[in-house]
């Protein structure tokens, strides 16, 4: 379980396909000196097991499915990524609940200085779109982002100084692909609302999507 709020930026210095799965070294000497093998890091927020650790680098092993379903496969030596320890107990919970399980990959499709802050836009697919609420949380490439607005391909969001200069959003091109967790809160909500919205039920009106729900809810209709 991991909040979202990225620590540092690591180095890949080593991503070795192995099969249909890869060996990721990562080069980050003052990251998580406390950590040990079998601990779990958030690297570009997809969760992680770490192996080993050498030379100021820790290394992992990364899935098939987790290559296809994350921006992963694509990391090349030299690439930067985002870091985060797994969340303690007695920690403060200064983002959002982030489990580091993907949900889609999305794109970078804007930036847009706006005074203090920069007003990023991200596309984004249904799948993920589902649970996307105005003011609700989303993780970007593992940081936990507030949405500002919501479209129907995408949403934007406000990102502050501080967390542009301690992650990689700073260095993505237009265009570049992150990986997209939605809050898990949304997902439980949406699962517990289908239970009781029977599609079978001809009578029934057309279901409404989450979004949809949250909404009126907070609307307090």
């Amino acid at each position: 379980m991991f909040t979202g709020l990225v620590e540092c930026e690591g180095v890949v210095t080593r991503a070795e396909r192995i099969g249909n799965s890869m060996r990721l070294e990562v080069y980050a000497p003052e990251f998580g000196r406390d950590m040990a093998i079998g601990d779990s890091v958030a690297v570009d927020g997809v969760c992680l097991t770490i192996v080993k650790f050498i030379r100021g680098a820790f290394l992992t092993d990364v899935s098939g499915e987790t290559l296809e379903r994350t921006t992963l496969g694509s990391l090349v030596q030299g690439a930067k990524v985002n870091l985060e320890r797994a969340l303690r107990l007695s920690d403060r919970l200064g983002g959002h609940i982030v489990t580091g399980h993907v949900d889609g990959i999305g794109k970078v499709e804007l930036r847009q200085p706006a005074g203090g802050y920069t007003v990023y836009q991200f596309g984004a697919p249904p799948a993920v779109m589902e649970y996307v609420v105005e003011k609700g949380s989303i993780a970007v490439d593992g940081i936990s982002l507030t949405v500002a607005r919501v479209g129907e391909r995408g949403f934007t969001a406000a990102v502050i100084p501080q967390t542009e200069q301690v992650t990689t959003l700073k260095d993505k091109p237009i265009g570049a692909p992150v990986n997209l967790e939605a809050d898990v809160l949304g997902k439980y909500v949406k699962r517990f609302v289908d239970a009781y919205v029977s599609p079978s039920d001809a009578a029934a009106p057309p279901k409404r999507g989450l979004a949809d729900l949250l909404r009126e809810l907070a609307e307090g209709r």
